[in-house]
């Protein structure tokens, strides 16, 4: 079943803040999760109006139908007459509106749940942009695919599972009380110790004994997708280092140690469910052994003792779900404390209203700039002073470590530095929105992103408004024309997951493309022509001179032979600091020299 593709609205999630005490407090996650339900009241409504229907038609068939079986077969033996229409109707009015109820609350109550997770996630990835990279670091693609799809999923039991049966149960009890109060007053005490033991100690002992294992599970499920991701990805290296064995019993070992955490909380299950139904014949022995005493006295009439046991049996039913549920209580609590904790996060930047007006052909300044990743950390920047004219090209170079990566990570408001400033078009980065300054920044990063989606609609992820006419010459200054001609599809050609379908200098110059379509004042490459031939190489870098006319360029590389194509000068970085700018002929001189 899939929810309604209509646009939902964001939940309004109570968050993380600070106390009157300064202190941090942080609300529960069933208070969080109850904000994300309530976004969609009215399907919860119906949901849990079916459950109450779907509930009490149940217990209303058992008891007519105990009581309507007994008298019929009392007027039998007696030759009385009784009125046969009535309680038959009745038993097939219980019996349409429970499977109707029945019905109707599972196709409701999954609609309202799946609208919510589905708002949750939309809501969670909302949350998360702003945190990439600097926040999300330290965490793997797969525990952040884990946290949005796996522990966002099992937050549906939260209402299916507990929720709705607890009320219902708790409801269906205070009903079958009330009918033993006015039938049976000293059955009440035996069916109320057999409801709160089965309802409410065994549920309590189960969600006891099945804490650690489910909050252990939760995590050990997404450490163990980490590990697959890794064989996955890093198939080659493993092999290529002879890690695939070792790797392997990694995996086998977590696998092994989830399964048996899984296997114990399913026995716990299926001991809970057992004790339930023992409780239930006992519960029943006990009603009927004081209803028989009553029925001997003349106090009860024999056809409601019937009503009676089947009444207990049909609320043992209800409640049977309970020990169940509450045994992935705290799974359900886990996953969402995992999902809150990612969403709390604080941002690297506290970002303003408004972005400061930028000019059409801004310049860069470093002013003092140091920047770490870590507390512990090296500096990876310390005092970096550099200045960028508005159409000035300059190449920064330097030993593997030395610093160029954190310096663009500067540049892009990707990482908060903390020292100095950065300043962009003449205004300091705190005074521009991140998605406002990047638009004026064209990246060729090391690590090209593709996605499973045909060539144009990724080289329009950078310009979605752009026209044929523009992709095409984009397309042809990063030297894509005869990729293009050999697609089966052209431009409509899927390039597969993570670009599975192109070369690694094929993914390359799409980058390329992607960036000059962006036609942003500020070109950015970072080893832009790595898996690249020689002459294509010479052949890019001429064309991306001639694209690049009116732009700043700040290229990072180790090529030397490309220097003078695209830059004029050239600034070496060594242990996070510019210790050298010259223009790039003296530059290319010495090293050719040395």
């Amino acid at each position: 079943m899939k929810a309604s593709p209509t646009p939902m609205s964001e939940p309004t999630i109570p968050q993380a803040g600070p106390a009157e005490t300064g202190e941090k407090t942080t609300p529960s996650p069933v208070r969080r999760l109850l904000a994300v339900l309530g976004l969609h009241r009215a399907w919860l409504a119906g949901g849990a109006a079916l459950a109450f229907l779907a509930a009490f038609a149940a217990i209303g068939l058992m008891a007519v139908s105990g009581w309507f079986i007994a008298a019929m077969a009392l007027a039998g033996v007696g030759g009385v007459a009784i009125n046969y229409y009535t309680p038959a109707a009745t038993i097939r009015a219980c019996a349409i509106a429970r499977s109707g109820g029945r019905y109707g609350e599972r196709v409701v109550t999954h609609e309202a749940t799946l609208r919510a997770l589905a708002g949750l996630r939309a809501w969670l990835f909302r949350r998360l942009i702003p945190l990439a990279p600097a926040r999300l670091s330290a965490l793997r693609s797969a525990e952040l695919f884990a946290r949005l799809r796996a522990d966002i999923d099992a937050l549906e039991q939260f209402y299916l599972a507990v929720l709705v049966p607890a009320t219902v149960a708790l409801t269906s009890v205070a009903v079958a009380l009330v009918l033993c109060v006015i039938t049976l007053p000293v059955a009440v005490p035996l069916l109320l110790l057999g409801v709160v033991v089965a309802g409410v100690l065994l549920p309590l002992w189960t969600r006891r004994r099945a804490r650690r294992d489910a909050l252990q599970s939760v995590s050990e499920a997404a450490m163990l997708r980490g590990l697959l991701l890794d064989a996955l990805r890093g198939h080659d290296d493993l092999l290529a280092w002879g890690g695939v064995p070792a790797h392997t019993a990694r995996i086998e070992a977590l696998a092994q140690r989830l399964g048996g955490r899984r296997n114990r909380l399913e026995r716990l299950q299926a001991v809970g469910a057992g004790l339930a139904g023992v409780l239930a014949q006992l519960t029943l022995l006990a009603v009927l052994v004081a209803g028989v005493a009553a029925v001997r006295s003349g106090a009860l009439p024999p056809a409601e003792l019937a009503m009676l046991a089947l009444l207990t049996l049909a609320l043992f039913e209800v409640i049977g779900p309970l020990p169940e549920a509450l045994a992935q209580w705290h799974a359900t609590l886990g996953a969402g404390a995992r999902v809150f904790e990612l969403a709390d996060t604080p941002p690297p930047f506290v970002e303003p209203r408004a972005s400061a007006p930028l000019p059409a052909a801004p310049a860069i300044a470093f002013q003092g700039v140091r920047l770490r990743y870590a507390e512990d950390a090296h500096w990876a920047l310390d005092g970096i002073d550099l200045t960028l004219a508005a159409g000035a090209r300059l190449a920064v170079v330097g030993a593997s470590g030395a610093g160029k990566t954190s310096l663009l990570a500067a540049l892009l408001k990707l990482y908060p530095v903390q020292a100095g400033r950065v300043l962009f078009g003449g205004q300091s980065l705190e005074a521009l929105q991140g998605d406002a300054l990047r638009r004026h920044i064209a990246v060729i990063s090391q690590h090209t992103t593709l996605f499973n989606l045909s060539l144009r609609d990724n080289l329009l992820l950078a310009a979605p408004e752009a026209g044929s006419d523009r992709i095409e010459r984009a397309v042809h200054l990063a030297q894509l024309d005869t990729f293009v001609a050999t697609l089966p599809q052209g431009y409509a050609t899927v390039l597969g997951e993570a670009g599975a379908l192109v070369s690694g200098g094929e993914a390359r110059r799409i980058a390329i493309a992607r960036a000059l379509l962006q036609e942003a004042p500020v070109l950015v490459l970072d080893e832009p022509t790595e898996g690249l031939d020689a002459h294509t190489v010479g052949e890019l870098y001429a064309a991306l001179s001639a694209a690049a006319g009116g732009r700043t360029v700040l290229l990072i590389t180790h090529r030397l032979s490309a220097l003078a194509k695209l830059v004029d000068e050239v600034a070496v970085m060594d242990a996070g600091r510019i210790v050298e700018r010259v223009p790039v002929a003296e530059y290319l001189v010495r090293e050719r020299g040395a």
